[in-house]
């Protein structure tokens, strides 16, 4: 509207007609604004910032010329101008008057574009630095001498009866889920293989809880390797599953865990049974679901889909992970 304004405000003598005038400004306006947010919202987004260059610069250059030739039927037809409508008479007047001026004001506005992108990009990487800044320090503030606590359980291990398996099997399962959070997490990301694996121990910790009346399920797709995740993403919601989890006595309790991938989409659902009660005032499950939200808002911008279903007999979680 600023620029339709001004346009009319310098250019409206150069017309017989002041409704010449508003007319011409309002084609040669909603001619760049077109071509303006087709350049923001589909080339840059869709070509440019996916570094295809090459198909940016031949898109965006069909766009200037086509958009030139049609600017000019409409207002030959529309000032009954035949030399507007014969692109072949004096083509180099033709294209100093549409073509060139119309490269530079969609390119600045382009400028524009890619300029608050970048601010914003940079916001989100101040975010992200100050959560796993904050996530390390919480980790060095809760961390204990990791020798002793290792040398301390091999000595629990070796005093349990050889008889007892399952309670071996158990300290051995919890050593290997601490050796991961203490040894393997250095990196900014994981191999999905290693996070499946910490996961499964610590199911199966949970199951050694659980009498007959829980059932536990485990499933993850063949597909579901070569790639890599942020470390302990999934963890908190099978907490969650885990803690508020069903006691029924006539009816099943159960959590289900499903992992697949498709089409370059990693999908990760949880699914356990729950009572209808009302949590107290100020829980919010517990387990962290807000952080873990935050974190994929920071971590996979426009990447993910998280949905959360809260019944009454059921709660899950479904998350899509886009692996592109």
């Amino acid at each position: 509207m600023l620029i339709f304004g001004l346009w009319f405000f310098f250019r409206r003598n150069d017309y017989s007609k002041e409704s010449t005038a508003f007319q011409v400004t309002l084609v040669k306006v909603v001619d760049l604004a077109i071509m303006v947010y087709i350049t923001n919202y589909l080339l840059l987004p869709k070509l440019f910032y996916k570094k295809k260059y090459a198909g940016f610069i031949l898109v965006f250059s069909g766009m200037i010329i086509a958009s030139s030739l049609l600017k000019m039927q409409v207002l030959g037809r529309m000032l009954n101008a035949p030399a507007l409508l014969d692109f072949s008479s004096d083509w180099r007047t033709r294209i100093y008057d549409n073509m060139i001026p119309h490269f530079f004001l969609v390119t600045a506005g382009a400028a524009f574009k890619l300029m608050f992108d970048y601010t914003k990009m940079q916001q989100r990487l101040a975010e992200v630095a100050k959560e796993k800044a904050e996530t390390e320090l919480n980790f060095l503030k809760s961390q204990i001498n990791p020798h002793f606590l290792f040398n301390s359980l091999n000595a629990v291990y070796f005093l349990i009866k050889k008889d007892n398996a399952e309670a071996r099997e158990a300290l051995h399962k919890f050593s290997e889920m601490l050796r991961y959070q203490l040894y393997e997490m250095g990196g900014d990301k994981i191999p999905v293989e290693k996070e499946i694996r910490y996961l499964h121990d610590y199911v199966d910790l949970q199951h050694l809880r659980k009498d007959e009346n829980y059932t536990v399920s485990f499933q993850c797709a063949p597909e579901v390797n070569g790639f890599s995740i942020e470390p302990l993403l999934l963890i908190p919601f099978v907490e969650n599953a885990f803690k508020y989890i069903s006691h029924h006595q006539g009816q099943p309790n159960y959590v289900k865990l499903a992992m697949n991938r498709s089409n370059g989409i990693f999908s990760f659902c949880v699914e356990n049974s729950k009572e209808n009660m009302i949590r107290p005032a100020g829980d919010k499950g517990g387990i962290g679901l807000t952080n873990v939200k935050r974190r994929l808002e920071l971590l996979y911008p426009g990447k993910h889909e998280l949905t959360i279903t809260d019944s009454n007999n059921k709660f899950s979680v479904h998350l899509n992970l886009s692996l592109s």
